[in-house]
């Protein structure tokens, strides 16, 4: 009975680790390093202003933006980045609740790069 208390507990632990996580710009760096997919959420205009290297553009206020989003494979782990934050982190919550299993968010956006 104890052992199986203990495995439902570690099981139960496993199943919370966090979908979406903001991280600072070192481990930003680190885990482009993994060659995930990185995506901008900015619109076209701020991404043609400059983006990070490697950077997609998928426009968080284009129509298409869910749909665009949904055609990704939600196993990959993603990187996804803003202006300042406030798009990605919807954009985070967006691809949670379709079901991706991980994205990693750059914390204070590309201002912060």
């Amino acid at each position: 009975m104890k052992k199986l208390i203990l495995l439902l507990l570690v099981v139960s632990c496993a199943q919370e680790l966090p979908v979406v996580e903001t991280v600072e710009k070192e481990s930003f760096q680190q885990l482009m390093k993994k060659d995930y997919p990185l995506i901008d959420v900015r619109t076209p205009q701020e991404f043609s202003g400059g983006h990070i290297k490697n950077a997609v553009n998928i426009d968080f206020n284009a129509t298409s933006f869910k749909d665009q989003i949904s055609e990704l494979d939600r196993e990959q782990p993603f990187l996804i980045y803003c202006a300042a934050g406030g798009r990605s982190a919807k954009a985070a919550s967006l691809m949670n609740s379709m079901g991706f299993k991980k994205v990693y968010e750059l914390k204070g956006g590309f201002r912060n790069w």
